[in-house]
């Protein structure tokens, strides 16, 4: 029994691989955007956290409305200094 393999089949085969694995690695960006926001509220106040850039709003009294921006990164920079 020989077997014989010519470039052309080979050429299909690493193609088709290739399809495959292209159509199978892209990601949906509408799942993404689910659950991207969390929001923690107690007695104290509000806290929504923006979950992919770190950034959130926070109210501490909210017979005011006085919310106050920051993010994560620089609050950790902040404290850190300190």
């Amino acid at each position: 029994m020989s077997y014989q393999v010519d470039f052309k089949s080979i050429l299909i085969g690493f193609l088709s691989a290739a399809l495959l694995i292209g159509a199978f690695s892209f990601k949906d960006e509408a799942s993404e955007k689910e659950g991207r926001y969390q929001t923690s509220v107690a007695e104290s106040g509000v806290v929504i956290l923006d979950t992919k850039t770190g950034a959130y709003i926070m109210s501490m009294n909210l017979s005011n409305y006085n919310w106050q921006k920051g993010d994560f990164s620089t609050t950790h920079r902040l404290s850190k200094a300190k």
